[in-house]
């Protein structure tokens, strides 16, 4: 190997090892690539930031605001609603749902399909004393395998269409990949709905009943007693409070109970102060200040409501600006106004101290906050509700017929040929803003910009991979492991490594990675690129073995309870279905 090959390859695996331990994001890493196959010369300088300009960038960002914009024009709450009131057993409802999941992955980012549904989801369980983890990696999956089916259902079929249109053929249709992923899509549904969900391990909590926190744990109400040397102070002035970590959520005075109050509140003697801490911690509040603990007074979430403050159970989402943070570092009372009382880590109540707990993605929140701000405050923070609430007022139903004509018009403008994805999907964004179904704060705020940082970057160190040579080495070495097979053979090995790249990384990185390889090993067998394409973007959609594969997998990992073995019980058949059925599909409606 040459030198720039060493490096291409150091590099890469670099980018691997970095992917997988999670100790940077996974933009971070892509820049960092990028930054390496740039100064040492493998890039020219003027291409390092060419791949911000490809289509396939632009078309992912406008995917992720037009989803938006089909979120808020409430048709997806109406069938969730008939959803909801589904009559049948877990056979039923898991057909519903995986179909329903898989129909808006088609046509609208994964994440935010499960997004819509997972608190509907939650509520069927608990309605119908249903587990809530047999429903939810299934939910979650189905969504995968939606993506497969059209053009805009996931980042890497519009990569791979990138990449094809890169060697001088069109670019792939609208419904280029429905043949093969309408086909591996239905299969994963049976598969999932009749047997599948049965591989998954039992993870009950208490979501399966009223909710994952049981306040009575870590909330407790102390009284200032008579002579107490508190007595006259404001509350921000006892510095025992932030010594013990302990924090003040509501007082009872009288008959007036005032729920979050000011940090300037003078206490008095006899006030009852609710505060929210580990029971160790409470100890050392209560010897060190004096106060009196409430005896026999059991806390429930019901006494932390008021009209002005309400509670909510939400789950961190993948574009959230908690993620890496810290309560302190984000300064969550207050440049949000609202208390973390709570952290729920793969189904588990989090007990260390919550001020040094750095949020990841999937981690379940415990939040108090203002009745009219808590919409506002789950937004800015990047958070889902666990609860089905009715965040958004009444869409008028001309508004979701004309989101819904915006949204068909773009499809049928693009699937037709008419106009440029890119184009097609960019003008429809501009006309949901500008007839207000979408606002500005919201279609910034969709678009996933890690993604799309990713993918800027990562496209032109998949072109270092090519220009190096290394894409060139790697297909020569799949030439030479499946010469004594038939060509199929080929496909294989591609579809698998894909698979098992998928499960460790994010998947438009590993379409990134795998398409040169996949076009130099058509290229080497005399053949067309198209089925070689079609596996790696079929492979790169099957994340089924771990939680950090793909981001719809890692936020159902919370509210299900999962563990990390969890997802390889099901995932690994379902893995060996696409793969039995996906090649034959490939063969029969791609092969020359």
């Amino acid at each position: 190997m040459s030198l720039d090959q060493w490096t291409i390859f150091g590099t890469l695996l670099l980018t691997l090892v970095l992917f997988i331990t999670g100790r940077w994001r996974y933009d971070v890493v892509a820049l960092l690539a990028l930054l390496i196959v740039t100064l040492t010369g493998l890039l020219p300088v003027e291409q390092a930031f060419i791949g911000f300009s490809n289509p396939a960038v632009i078309t992912v960002a406008a995917v992720l605001v037009l989803s938006r914009g089909l979120q808020n024009s409430g048709i997806v709450g109406i069938i969730g609603d008939w959803l909801a009131q589904l009559k049948g057993g877990i056979v039923i409802q898991l057909a519903a749902l995986t179909s329903f999941v898989a129909l808006l992955s088609a046509f609208m980012n994964n994440v935010g399909a499960l997004a819509l549904l997972l608190p509907i989801v939650l509520q069927i369980a608990r309605s119908k004393k249903i587990p809530a983890s047999y429903l939810l990696m299934p939910l979650a999956f189905a969504s995968l395998l939606g993506g497969m089916t059209t053009l805009i259902g996931t980042p890497p079929n519009i990569i791979a269409s990138s990449f094809r249109e890169s060697t001088g053929a069109p670019p792939f249709g609208m419904f280029d990949f429905s043949p093969v992923g309408v086909g591996v899509a239905v299969a994963g549904i049976l598969f999932i709905t009749f047997f599948g969900w049965r591989l998954i391990p039992v993870r009950k909590s208490k979501s399966d009943n009223d909710g994952l926190f049981d306040v009575e744990n870590y909330i407790t109400e102390v009284r200032i007693p008579e002579k107490s040397p508190l007595i006259g102070k404001r509350l921000y002035e006892v510095t025992e409070f932030s010594k013990t970590q302990a924090l003040v959520i509501g007082l009872i005075r009288g008959s007036e109970r005032r729920m979050e109050p000011s940090a300037h509140t003078k206490l008095l003697s006899g006030d009852v102060l609710i505060v929210s801490a580990e029971a160790e911690n409470i100890k050392k509040l209560v010897q060190t200040t004096g106060l009196n603990l409430v005896a026999d007074k059991k806390i429930q979430q019901a006494d932390l409501d008021s009209d002005d403050v309400t509670l909510l159970e939400a789950v961190i989402m993948p574009n959230s600006v908690m993620i890496g943070g810290t309560p302190r570092t984000l300064n969550l009372r207050g440049s949000y106004g609202v208390n973390l009382l709570a952290i729920s880590r793969q189904g588990k109540l989090m007990r260390q101290r919550l001020d040094s707990v750095r949020f990841q993605n999937g981690d379940v929140l415990l939040l108090q906050s203002h009745v009219e701000t808590i919409r506002e405050v789950v937004e800015r923070l990047g958070c889902l509700p666990l609860a089905q609430r009715d965040l958004r007022l009444a869409t008028p139903k001309g508004q979701m017929f004309l989101a819904l004509g915006i949204f068909a018009a773009a499809l049928i403008a693009s699937a037709t040929g008419l106009i440029p994805v890119q184009i097609a999907f960019t003008a429809a964004v501009l006309l949901m803003i500008v007839t207000r179904i979408v606002n500005l704060r919201e279609a910034y705020e969709s678009v996933n910009w890690p993604i799309i940082i990713l993918l800027g970057a990562m496209i032109p160190v998949g072109a270092a991979l090519e220009t190096t040579g290394g894409a060139q080495l790697i297909a020569d070495g799949i030439l030479l492991i499946s010469s004594q097979f038939p060509p199929a053979f080929a496909l294989i090995i591609l579809l698998i490594a894909t698979m098992f790249l998928s499960d460790l990384v994010n998947n438009a990185a590993a379409v990134v990675l795998m398409a040169p390889i996949a076009i130099r090993t058509a290229q080497g067998l005399d053949a067309s690129i198209d089925p070689f394409l079609m596996a790696i973007t079929i492979g790169a959609s099957c994340a089924f073995l771990t939680p950090i594969g793909h981001q719809s997998n890692t936020l159902v990992m919370g509210p299900g309870g999962y563990k990390f073995g969890d997802y390889w019980r099901m995932g690994l058949l379902l893995e060996i279905i696409v793969l039995v059925v996906a090649i034959p599909l490939i063969l029969v409606f791609w092969a020359p």
